[in-house]
């Protein structure tokens, strides 16, 4: 059996393979509520052998949504209408897997689809948005600094999040510390301009997401709860490899079982030279600073390719986006190009196909 293919338990959650579906946003809810596109959208990938399904950044709060079209799970509708999604990957053999999110100074924005760039004027529904600092976003309205109740008010949405998430039949909870979002703005010395317990040191930046892991740990404790970073801002003086290594050691301590290594995403000035596999090397350093499981992602397009990062030593799990996007069935286009002969992966009604 290839190393891809080869299954894997995260606590309790036994997955059958490490080809995962990475959080894709759909920009396509209704007040935070998901619908028939999300539903199809994420059970295809299940039905293409695909082993954790993450679904999109999710809000724990209205005004924590990236644009008014997010997902939501800050009421019981939301968690009713995830419910069938969740189940729908499950039948499907794949874990159905969530991706718990607070936007903070880079909310309130319009979806890639309006044609428009910034902030969503409350006029045309949207809102003032929260950051660690009164610091905006490049082309972004000026966010309010979070007060101590409103911190608190985050880490106990977050843990409301991950019960509602459960009792949808979530069994992996991912807690979103990247791509310039809430939490990574409190990690990034670039946003975080505080002088109080949150900010400052490395301790006091990392404190409001060791908070949020505790309270997605206490509701949720069967579950399996990753955490995504990312590695680097691509910017100096900002967030590295090295930081993240201390955190994610830190959040494991605090209840994460396992890492999900990105980068970028908190500046407008970054520069990132990308290319196939381009941030497989700080999932590397990472794994190998902690000794804790990571994922790799970024530009990893087909089966070999992806065999041969694990097979290094460099990850432990292989997320994809855009490649899932192109082919819904590429674990079992993975399968054919590693030579796995298990028909079990492909759904029944396509087995046809499989010569």
């Amino acid at each position: 059996m290839s190393l891809l293919f080869s299954p894997i338990r995260i606590r309790e959650v036994a997955v059958r393979n490490r080809l995962w579906v990475s959080p894709m946003c759909q920009y396509s809810a209704s007040d935070g509520v998901p619908n028939d596109w999300h539903h199809v959208h994420l059970a295809q990938f299940a039905s293409g052998g695909a082993g954790l399904v993450i679904a999109e950044a999710t809000a724990v709060v209205p005004e924590g949504r990236i644009s008014p079209e997010d997902t939501g799970l800050w009421n019981d509708a939301q968690r009713d209408a995830w419910a069938p999604i969740a189940a729908a990957i499950a039948r499907r053999g794949a874990v159905p897997g969530i991706q718990l999110a607070h936007a903070g100074r880079k909310a309130s924005t319009w979806s890639p689809f309006s044609g428009e760039r910034g902030s969503v004027p409350a006029e045309r529904g949207g809102w003032t948005t929260q950051a660690p600092s009164a610091v905006a976003f490049d082309g972004f309205a000026m966010p309010d600094a979070l007060d101590r109740d409103g911190i608190d008010a985050v880490v106990e949405a977050f843990g409301a999040a991950a019960t509602r998430a459960v009792a949808a039949g979530f069994a992996v909870l991912e807690v979103h510390a990247a791509h310039g979002y809430l939490l990574h703005q409190f990690l990034s010395p670039l946003s975080n301009l505080r002088t109080d317990e949150y900010g400052g040191s490395l301790e006091n930046r990392a404190r409001l997401l060791l908070r949020v892991v505790d309270a997605v740990r206490a509701a949720a404790p069967e579950a399996a709860v990753l955490v995504r970073f990312s590695a680097t801002d691509w910017a100096d003086g900002g967030w590295d490899v090295a930081q993240t290594a201390t955190v994610a050691a830190w959040a494991a301590e605090h209840g994460a079982d396992f890492l999900d290594i990105s980068s970028g995403g908190l500046v407008a000035h970054q520069r990132i030279t990308t290319g196939p596999g381009y941030q497989v090397a700080f999932a590397r350093e990472v794994r190998r600073a902690t000794g804790l499981p990571v994922a790799a992602v970024g530009e990893i397009t087909d089966g070999l390719q992806a065999e041969g990062i694990l097979a290094a030593g460099d990850a432990d799990a292989i997320l994809a986006g855009r490649e899932w996007l192109r082919d819904p069935h590429l674990a079992l286009r993975a399968a054919g190009e590693l030579g796995e002969t298990d028909a079990a992966l492909w759904p029944q009604q396509y087995r046809r196909a499989r010569r």
